[in-house]
């Protein structure tokens, strides 16, 4: 294979190695919130903080790349990134890691599975997808997201058996992790923060599959990848901060020292907000909403093995089932959007074929005498002035 095949398969494979870096940077927010606020720091500044550092990275950059390409701001682009940072930011950030302390982490993440199956619904709705149960490209995609949301189901309600495959001896969370394991027992205990924690789950996971709707819509009006990334970055920013400031009044909880806190914020801000969102822009565009959701599974897999290599957490029989099923259903997707893609450029030029059937016959035109001097030696002096095709 040369250098131009691999180039070319590693364009195809762009949108692929994209979201999987997407899923990285998702899981290493994880791990990030839960050293954070093992510290005391407070969820709702965590998600003001995350939007206002991912707008100070994207502003420029949108400002240096986009500036001569970036098409006029409108009142309805406006409009998008406002509920693209609602929906996709400063909302169901905060549902969730609200979701996260009235239940446990285990039981948000299951419920948070659910993003593909709302954002299938969703486009199909809107007609961004296409159900099409009869061709096989079709059956893979519904197929394929049932098997990643069953993957899910089991890698986080299952258990079985403990695997030690390596042990790192690694817990960064200490002692600690004791003490936010009974906190978090105590708050599942409670019949009411449960059904509480659940509904404010799938609202978040409401909100994540609406903005990748909203953000398809707003690719077509507004295809500024880094614009629409620090539109949304900034909306969603003013959105967190003012119900930050409504609901946390101690002035103590918004200091940043150089510790754990910061780098949180700067890594969710930059990498998972200001990188990753940009590359989910990216991807939708070019693959649409449903191809982007259907990795979220995928982050459940990489927290399972960052958390037993960083966090002293165990691996067991239900992680490594659940992942193998996340795995078969991501290839079973990705597949199946490929016949359709496929299929999709052969429609193209529909009629290549016409013309290859008739390369062999030849079209001879008689013209009426007298309209053409050249076409003298292909008329008939008695022919009717008509005109006449033949086709040999």
């Amino acid at each position: 294979m040369g250098v131009h095949e691999i180039c070319d398969a590693l364009h195809d494979m762009k949108p692929v190695l994209l979201m999987v870096a997407v899923q990285f940077s998702f899981a290493g927010v994880n791990i990030f919130y839960k050293l954070a606020t093992n510290d005391g720091m407070n969820s709702r500044i965590i998600v003001a903080y995350r939007f206002i550092f991912a707008t100070a990275f994207l502003l420029p950059i949108a400002h240096i790349i986009e500036r001569k390409a970036r098409p006029k701001l409108t009142w309805m682009v406006l409009l998008q990134g406002f509920l693209s940072g609602l929906f996709g930011g400063s909302l169901s950030q905060n549902l969730y890691i609200q979701s996260l302390a009235l239940t446990s982490a285990t039981f948000a993440s299951a419920i948070a599975q659910l993003i593909p199956a709302l954002t299938f619904i969703f486009a199909i709705t809107c007609r961004l997808e296409r159900l099409n149960l009869r061709s096989i490209a079709g059956k893979a995609k519904v197929l394929g997201t049932l098997m990643g949301i069953g993957g899910a189901m089991v890698l986080t309600f299952y258990k079985g058996m403990e695997i030690n495959i390596w042990s790192t001896h690694v817990d960064l969370l200490h002692s600690s992790q004791q003490q936010i394991n009974h906190l978090a027992a105590s708050a599942h205990a409670d019949a009411g923060n449960r059904l509480l924690g659940c509904l404010l789950s799938l609202g978040s996971c409401f909100g994540f599959a609406l903005w990748l709707i909203i953000q398809t819509k707003m690719g077509e009006t507004y295809p500024c990848h880094y614009s629409s990334s620090a539109l949304m970055s900034a909306m969603g920013s003013i959105q967190a901060v003012g119900f930050a400031l409504i609901m946390e009044r101690d002035w103590s909880q918004w200091k940043l020292g150089w510790n754990i806190r910061l780098l949180t914020v700067a890594y969710a801000g930059v990498v998972a907000t200001g990188l990753s969102v940009t590359c989910i822009a990216l991807c939708i565009r070019m693959r649409g909403p449903l191809f982007v959701s259907v990795f979220n599974p995928l982050m459940l897999v990489l927290v399972a093995i960052v958390g037993s290599l960083v966090l002293d957490e165990k691996l067991h029989l239900g992680s490594v089932l659940g992942a193998v099923l996340i795995v078969f259903g991501l290839y079973a997707v990705l597949w199946g959007k490929g016949k359709e893609i496929n299929k999709m450029s052969q429609s193209v030029a529909p009629s290549a074929s016409f013309h290859h059937q008739d390369s062999g016959s030849i079209d001879i035109v008689i013209m009426p005498n007298g309209m053409s001097s050249n076409n003298e030696g292909l008329t008939n002096n008695n022919a009717p002035n008509t005109v006449e095709e033949r086709r040999i």
